[in-house]
């Protein structure tokens, strides 16, 4: 199995409807170990991501305000299925510059 560290999202700016970021590729599992989110506003924003659709039970961020000119670096280690998304979204269009790192690993 080979583990390929890559750039999974990103940067790219983040909508405030939730949307797709990543989804898993086929024959494929894998390890989300950074999450770099930038306030590009004059006040603060509410960033919300889930794995899975977005609803209350697949967020890992829910709402969570970053202050305005500022950062969220967020080290972890999700492990991610075949098929499996990461969907995020902001409180205010376009405000919020999400990038997503980590590893993929090809299975068999």
């Amino acid at each position: 199995m080979a583990r390929i560290p890559k750039r999974l999202a990103g940067p790219a700016q983040v909508s405030n409807a939730a949307a797709t970021k990543y989804t898993v590729p086929a024959v494929t599992k894998t390890i989300v170990r950074h999450i770099h989110v930038e306030n590009t506003a004059a006040g603060a924003v509410n960033f919300t991501a889930s794995i899975g659709a977005d609803a209350a039970g697949t967020r890992i961020f829910d709402a969570y305000p970053i202050a305005a000119s500022t950062v969220l670096d967020h080290f972890c280690y999700y492990v991610l299925e075949v098929g499996e998304i990461i969907q995020a979204f902001g409180s205010v269009n376009n405000q919020l510059v999400l990038t997503i790192d980590g590893d993929e690993i090809v299975l068999g």
